[in-house]
């Protein structure tokens, strides 16, 4: 079984295994062939009578050619490379003059991702909607649909929400959908688990006659899990019984929708960073016990730069759509890792959004909603208390009666709690934790967890309070590698000279003096790993 990555669509993989003699648990070779290359998949789903998208696939590829049919086209256009995937070899094109431009670059991505620099042109979609079909063919010429899934959630082309039935679809054009994906899989002679994946222009709602075929995967997608939860399928199970030379189990109309599901993909990345990925020790990973979590990771695990981001799926049924949101968007907020930053809290907005609750989404809501979506990086009154209360509780041996002593007045409590190098003094009350937080102490540090956002805090051990590190800390801005370190405690440095090198992602940071001052502390060491937020150098401004 190949899984659910780009191996899974490698139709000489999949050859070699059969040459070797053993079982390959997907469709065959040819079938991946006819459907690998985007031109060519169009042009015999045309001749299957599958509705395509307008644009150009011809085999004249020279620079000329295809600026006179993007513009016959009209603009937007979108450039695709034939043999792309995942959201690589894509580019949009809004005018004539940036054709040549953007055509190279698409050309140099998917020189480098595909070995295969041949694009098409299709028109862009105003308000398109991303929704795909799973299919499901045997060894005795059966070919099956399980519905529709909705994937119109994407960040930079890559799938965030996806969600099953799709919202808004009605059953005649759900009808049509899939009898066409039946279509398409057929065509090629497809066996086992597939997904024709179709665009719907949704400036009007969705219609057969504006739904047209996109691409097929020729595999077991990372979103089956939706398909899963409505139709009570195994489909990992139906692989495995195919591949064996079993019938598929049910007929056309003993699959049945019941109900709906949503699945999130919780990504490390952090959004308040501009979705920076997010790299080190999972230290902390706790998902919940709520709804169905597809991981591949546990606490104590590394994330390492070298492989998707993906750290779970966090998938929900419900009753109805507002009842799997509503689930969905709980298992997102009570997400907790730490020091890894993740999509927990950005998910659980976009859930929220009064637009993806009306069914109001195409492809471009992440982008439209912009900061919206973004969790403040900032923590709130709420989380400073929730930090300083966990941290009391931790300390056992904290003089309560003495400390925040006033003269003439009450005792107040307060706690230094630092963050990005500031301290900040936080007032304590009797209140209890606020039911929405959860966190853990480790040491001098504070974890706090609201609403599916990590917070990190440190004690002010010298008791100093705020500003015990001026707002010259040099702080890591996400987890790596410290590959150089220019200078030594007690030096002079100038505002903008390079202080130290920091590699992560396979690139390089250079952290750099704020001002004109001295060296006072240098924690980082060439070769240390560190993770995000780490102090590592202090700058003390120059004397006047």
């Amino acid at each position: 079984h190949p899984g659910y990555g780009f191996l899974s669509e490698n139709a000489d993989f999949a050859a070699a295994v059969q040459d070797a003699g053993i079982v390959w648990v997907g469709p065959d070779p040819d079938s991946i062939r006819a459907m690998g290359l985007k031109d060519a998949a169009k042009k015999l789903m045309q001749d299957a009578g599958v509705p395509v998208t307008p644009g150009y696939m011809g085999d004249d590829q020279s620079p000329e050619r295809l600026q006179q049919e993007a513009d016959a086209i009209g603009y937007p256009v979108l450039i695709k490379a034939v043999a792309g995937g995942g959201g690589k070899g894509m580019r949009k094109v809004d005018a004539a003059p940036q054709f040549v431009e953007m055509l190279e670059s698409c050309q140099r991505e998917a020189s480098a991702s595909f070995g295969n620099t041949h694009v098409l042109l299709e028109k862009w979609i105003t308000s398109p909607r991303h929704i795909e079909v799973q299919i499901f063919g045997d060894n005795h010429g059966t070919v099956v649909h399980l519905f529709e899934r909705d994937c119109s959630l994407q960040r930079r082309h890559q799938k965030v929400i996806e969600e099953a039935p799709a919202p808004g679809m009605d059953e005649a054009t759900r009808d049509d959908l899939c009898c066409a994906a039946i279509r398409a899989a057929k065509a090629v002679n497809y066996k086992g688990a597939g997904t024709v994946e179709f665009i719907a222009d949704a400036s009007e709602g969705l219609h057969a006659d504006r739904i047209w075929f996109m691409e097929m995967n020729t595999r077991l997608q990372v979103e089956h899990p939706v398909t899963e939860e409505i139709t009570g399928v195994d489909l990992v199970e139906w692989q495995l019984r195919v591949a064996s030379g079993e019938a598929i189990p049910l007929q056309q109309d003993e699959i049945v929708i019941d109900g709906h599901a949503i699945e999130a993909r919780l990504y490390a990345e952090d959004p308040t960073r501009g979705f920076l990925p997010s790299t080190g020790t999972l230290d902390h990973l706790d998902l919940g016990d709520d709804g169905r979590i597809e991981t591949g990771v546990e606490e104590g695990d590394a994330i390492s730069p070298f492989y998707d981001p993906m750290v779970a799926k966090l998938v929900a049924w419900g009753e109805d759509r507002d009842d799997a949101i509503e689930r969905l968007t709980q298992m997102a907020e009570d997400a907790e890792v730490w020091p890894v930053r993740t999509n927990a809290a950005f998910i659980a907005k976009a859930l929220a959004d009064d637009d993806f609750i009306a069914g109001r989404l195409d492809t471009s809501f992440i982008e439209a909603k912009g900061d919206a979506l973004i969790p403040p990086a900032e923590p709130d009154a709420a989380v400073l208390r929730g930090a300083a209360q966990i941290a009391l509780a931790a300390n056992e041996d904290h003089p309560a009666e003495l400390a925040g002593f006033r003269l003439n007045t009450a005792p107040r409590l307060s706690i230094a709690l630092g963050q990005a190098g500031n301290f900040t003094n936080v007032a304590l009350t009797e209140a209890q934790l606020e039911p929405t937080l959860t966190g853990f102490a480790d040491g001098p540090q504070i974890v706090v967890f609201h609403k599916g956002q990590a917070h990190g805090f440190t004690l002010d051990a010298r008791g100093s309070g705020a500003g015990a590190i001026s707002d010259g800390a040099i702080i890591a801005p996400m987890p790596g590698k410290v590959i150089a370190v220019d200078v030594a405690q007690g030096d002079h440095v100038t505002a903008g000279q390079r202080l130290m090198v920091l590699e992560a992602m396979k690139m390089e940071h250079a952290l750099t003096a704020p001002f004109d001052g001295i060296v006072a502390d240098m924690s980082a060491s060439q070769g240390a790993q560190v993770q995000v937020d780490t102090v590592l150098a202090r700058i003390e401004k120059a004397e006047e």
